[in-house]
């Protein structure tokens, strides 16, 4: 058997047993389909705050996939700047957080514009704005000249996970990849996207962003399968959520003679599990934008709008007058006095288990 996938002659003529995926490809389908609906009826400034919402997070956890923190405030405003949304408390961003924003939105706002070198080479630029990853100096904006393996481990004690295919083929197994990407089109594109986050992974052409790219690629990809820029489900974060049975599936296919099926498997069981993550978000959603409509008329002040909204998002642990003067910096006495008119007007109630502290939750919505 080869020691890598590539080593094998016609190496991307990938097979897989579809009686493997059958059911899996199927309710992912019928999945997308029920959120496109979900979502369609929802009112326009919701579906906003659900698309940036899910930008925000993709690019959030791609890096976060990588080891990289970066500021979800920062992320947020920048795109939302992007996209010309109107959203409060917009802040300043550094500019490797405007560099990953800028890939991810050319990748899923423009998912119908083929995917060439120099598309490519731009968002690696993108990412890597200073030419350095980390303390290193790396080649950006174009693909490596270098060997690349993927170790881990100490000095002089280093693992090898992996020997990417050798740079002096990097050009022409690109350019095999991008014809197939850009005109094989009969093929479904959740499928598609699935086998090109695989592919990639397997040249890894750049010195770095390699992951980063492929997730990229994949969102790019499930946009066209859903034919829209609007994104309502996170691929990324669900891959940061199963990431350890990420890189072991990688491990192992990489060494397959050209069956990609357990790959396959996983990637539609990650996206199916990132769908039904996003059932239970757009529930919440909806939750709050029928509580808003109900209360279009009642005059509330800001300090009262600002703690609904943060109990209508998941608030965590239980509402006392305290927390609320805390949340809405005011005083003691301020909070109960906005507390009791909540009450008054059947917005809020006292939990029913008393015990020497008074806690208060949200009066369910009259079904």
């Amino acid at each position: 058997m080869a020691k890598y996938i590539y080593q094998n002659k016609n190496w991307t003529d990938f097979i897989w047993q579809d009686k493997a995926l059958n059911m899996v490809f199927g309710e992912v389908r019928h999945l997308q389909g029920k959120i496109a609906g979900q979502m369609s009826s929802l009112g326009f400034s919701m579906q906003e705050e659900a698309n940036l919402t899910t930008l925000t997070l993709d690019v959030v956890k791609s890096s976060e996939i990588e080891g990289e923190q970066l500021n979800y405030e920062q992320v947020r405003s920048s795109i939302a700047r992007r996209l010309g949304l109107d959203v409060a408390g917009l802040v300043l961003t550094d500019r490797n957080v405007e560099g990953v924003v800028e890939m991810m939105l050319d990748a899923t706002q423009k998912y119908l514009q083929p995917l060439t070198e120099d598309r490519l080479f731009g968002w690696h630029s993108a990412l890597f704005p200073a030419g350095h990853s980390g303390m290193y100096k790396i080649e950006v904006g174009h693909y490596r000249t270098g060997e690349m393996q993927v170790v881990s481990g100490a000095m002089g004690k280093e693992k090898i996970h992996y020997e990417a295919v050798p740079s002096e083929f990097v050009n022409e197994e690109m350019d095999k990849f991008l014809d197939w990407l850009n005109s094989d089109l009969k093929m479904d594109m959740v499928l598609k996207a699935a086998i090109a986050h695989f592919w990639f992974i397997i040249i890894h052409p750049f010195d770095d962003g390699n992951g980063r790219i492929a997730r990229a690629i994949s969102d790019l990809l499930l946009a066209r399968a859903d034919e829209s820029p609007e994104r309502f489900y996170s691929m990324s974060s669900q891959i940061l959520v199963e990431r350890k049975r990420y890189y072991e599936v990688l491990q192992k296919v990489q060494h397959s003679s050209g069956d990609i099926t357990e790959w396959l498997e996983w990637f539609l069981h990650c996206l199916k599990n990132a769908l039904l993550e996003t059932e239970n978000t757009l529930q919440q959603v909806v939750h709050k934008a029928e509580f808003w409509k109900i209360h279009e008329h009642t005059p509330l002040n800001e300090r009262q709008r600002l703690v609904l909204n943060k109990l209508l998002d998941g608030f965590d642990g239980k509402l006392k007058s305290s927390k609320w003067a805390k949340i809405a910096k005011c005083s003691p006495d301020t909070a109960l006095r906005d507390i009791k008119d909540l009450i008054e007007k059947g917005i809020l109630r006292q939990e029913e288990q008393g015990g020497r502290s008074t806690n208060y939750e949200l009066v369910e919505l009259p079904k």
